[in-house]
């Protein structure tokens, strides 16, 4: 398969625009245009309290590639105006940042190449290599920092030694306490300069200070410099002294040395890529914005992230912070399933996060008078308990959270084949969200109502019978009895009985409403929901009520486009519509127009719509859905406990245009097939490599 089309060339500052985000699934990196200057880093699990709300939520860690330089005695620190020329590119085949500005000052101009990018082979380690080409003899010094100014938080240790050694293994450590002190974060510096004749020292006073290694020279106009960062990061969920485990890794990447772990690196990636997405027929700007979701979804997730990942991915900025890096139902519902058939290890990582839950889970529901399981609204990242902000409303009243969680325990088993997690993860997870469905459902003469449950449209009163939490409930519930014969339990009666008599809010005219007294004039009616228990979900409908509410939502797209999440999958439901035009319609307006043309970073709101307040992306439940859509829904394919041949279950139908999908290996049952949807073909084909 062709490599990824790569975002165009950035070029000048970023005038509002967000940074490049840089990272492997552990670390997440907010990297500058001008890459010296400190960005942001996220680390899994790493959380301290937030300054205003005072919630467990994520916590920005000491930047750890962070730099300067001086010309002459001049620091570019100092005279940060001289810098011109800035142009930065992404290459995602390889999950590399290259930056190239010059720097003039004191007579001298040094042209700087940044290369950027975070080990997936050893994934507690990021890399920098900094080239600095004066263009005449000039007195030189290059720094490599561990930057900490501006974070809340504090030094709890830091070191320039190492104990019982006669000289250090590394240039410095650090170990760093949040706000709160709810968790920490170690940090381990080595660097390394191309020229022999170079002074090195390292700041060793600084007790709570900056982890700083400074070189000085006499360069030639010749000879380019190289410094070479490379920073081990650790967040203590992993490892009880993060720093001293951050020292050992780092020393690890120091005696495999920089250029075999860039090596490394890019073979990783090109194993991530085997499975790229080729939409044949697509115009090469949609083609470059399929590639970029699933560049953000795999640099975001790894089989090393302690804590899922948050609907932002490992990335945050100052003007955004609002979801406070909770893991949320978006990341079960829309990351898990394609993961599945790219990293279905790194789809793991996110069930594990939710298996270490499970007694948060169960509080949960008890403290709600309910029995089994209540996954939490926003699960923090550090202790996976409860963490909405305030009153919680979401928390209180939008019930329909836990489902997605179970379901993607359901699609794991059965995608990867796994009879010891069936048996000893999954089931947990199913049966207890079963039980809770149970608890949680009303007996009236209609069937088994759910009261008083708000959906995916946020609205302050709560109505009854949400249809969309109905139609994923009844999914869950056959998934959980199907998951006890598999493992020979007998599931209970109370299972099938609610299963088999779940009331929903079918209208006269065969219209699933999307709850009690719908009316598509109240506010948020044009929310699609009814339609995603049709896909992603595949609540068994009449043909026609499947058909009728298709035609009922789609013809108010409209009215809701611009808002998050739901607008990804419009191009399937359009396509199951049988509507191919509309559906290369809704791919540019539900999908495309919310692309950030700066790296495609893929932002929650569409920049038209009048709850966008500021750029914030990569944003995962449109990306993820929009690759679900890709995957799952315009191939038709539904996975179920059978055999992967038989998962193809309707008609192709493409948008306008497009000609095939075709997933060069996705891992099923352990195996790499190969997925290709051809227009108009009665199925999909899903065949073994």
């Amino acid at each position: 398969m062709d490599k990824p089309l790569n975002p165009p060339e950035a070029r000048g500052p970023r005038d509002g625009d967000l940074p490049a985000y840089v990272g492997n699934g552990l670390i997440g990196l907010r990297v500058r245009e001008q890459p010296l200057q400190a960005g942001m880093m996220i680390v899994s699990g790493f959380a301290g309290e937030h300054p205003e709300r005072r919630i467990e939520a994520a916590a920005a860690a000491p930047y750890p590639l962070a730099g300067d330089i001086a010309l002459n005695g001049v620091w570019l620190s100092d005279q940060p105006s001289s810098v011109s020329g800035l142009r930065q590119a992404y290459d995602f085949a390889t999950g590399e940042l290259t930056t190239a500005f010059r720097y003039t000052a004191a007579g001298v101009t040094a042209g700087v190449t940044v290369v950027t990018f975070a080990s997936r082979t050893a994934p507690s380690v990021v890399l920098q290599e900094v080239t600095v080409q004066a263009d005449q003899p000039c007195d030189l010094a290059l720094r490599a920092l561990v930057e900490t100014s501006g974070l809340r938080g504090r030094v709890v240790r830091r070191r320039t030694d190492t104990p019982g050694e006669p000289e250090p293994v590394c240039d410095g450590s650090m170990l760093w306490e949040a706000e709160g002190g709810l968790s920490t974060c170690g940090l381990a510096l080595v660097t390394e300069l191309t020229s022999a004749d170079a002074e090195r020292s390292v700041q060793t006073w600084d007790a709570t200070g900056p982890l700083r290694t400074e070189y000085r020279l006499r360069a030639r106009s010749d000879r380019p410099v190289r410094l070479r960062q490379m920073a081990g990061v650790l967040p203590s969920i992993v490892h009880e002294r993060p720093d001293e485990e951050a020292i050992r890794r780092v020393a690890r990447a120091q005696a495999t040395g920089f250029n075999r772990l860039r090596e490394r690196n890019r073979d990783a990636w090109a194993e991530i890529w085997k499975g790229r997405i080729v939409v044949h027929g697509a115009a090469p700007e949609h083609q470059a914005m399929i590639d970029a979701a699933v560049f953000y979804l795999n640099c975001s997730t790894h089989e090393a992230s302690p804590a899922a990942t948050s609907i932002f991915g490992l990335a945050t900025w100052h003007d955004y912070n609002y979801y406070f890096g909770h893991v949320m139902w978006d990341v079960d519902a829309f990351c898990v399933p394609p993961l599945l058939f790219f990293q279905p290890n790194a789809a793991r990582a996110i069930l594990d996060f939710r298996t270490r839950g499970l007694s948060a889970a169960g509080a949960n529901a008890r403290l709600s008078g309910r029995q089994g399981l209540q996954f939490p609204w926003e699960a923090a990242p550090l202790s996976g308990q409860e963490a909405s902000p305030g009153g919680g409303d979401g928390a209180a009243h939008e019930d329909h959270g836990s489902l997605h969680t179970a379901r993607a325990f359901s699609l794991y088993a059965d995608a990867t084949g796994d009879a010891a997690f069936l048996n000893e993860d999954a089931w947990p997870v199913l049966s207890g969200v079963a039980d809770w469905i149970v608890s949680r459902v009303t007996r009236t003469e209609r069937g088994f109502e759910i009261l008083r449950a708000t959906g995916p449209a946020e609205v302050p009163e709560p109505p009854d019978n949400d249809a969309f939490t109905l139609m994923a409930a009844g999914e869950v519930l056959r998934r959980a009895i199907r998951a006890a014969e598999q493992t020979g339990r007998v599931a209970p009666e109370a299972w099938s009985r609610v299963a088999q008599a779940l009331y929903l809010p079918v209208r006269s005219d065969g219209v699933v409403a999307a709850h009690d007294d719908f009316r598509v004039s109240e506010p948020k009616g044009a929310t699609p929901s009814p339609l995603a228990g049709l896909f992603p979900y595949d609540h068994p409908a009449s043909e026609r009520e499947q058909r009728s509410t298709l035609d009922f939502y789609l013809k108010h797209w409209a009215e809701y486009v611009g808002a998050p999440m739901f607008p990804a999958l419009y191009t399937t439901w359009a396509a199951m519509a049988g509507d191919r035009d509309l559906a290369l319609k809704l791919f540019e307006e539900g999908y495309a127009a919310y692309d950030a043309d700066r790296f495609h970073q893929c932002l929650e709101y569409r920049p038209d719509h009048p709850d966008s307040k500021v750029a914030a992306g990569p944003f995962f439940a449109n990306l993820g859905g929009m690759l679900m859509g890709l995957m799952f829904g315009l191939t038709g394919l539904i996975i179920n406990g059978g055999d992967p041949g038989s998962w193809a279950r309707r008609p192709v139908v493409l948008p306008r245009g497009w000609t095939a999908i075709e997933i060069g290996r996705v891992w099923a049952r352990g195996r790499p097939m190969r997925l290709v949807a051809r227009d108009g073909a009665d199925r999909a084909e899903l065949t073994a490599l």
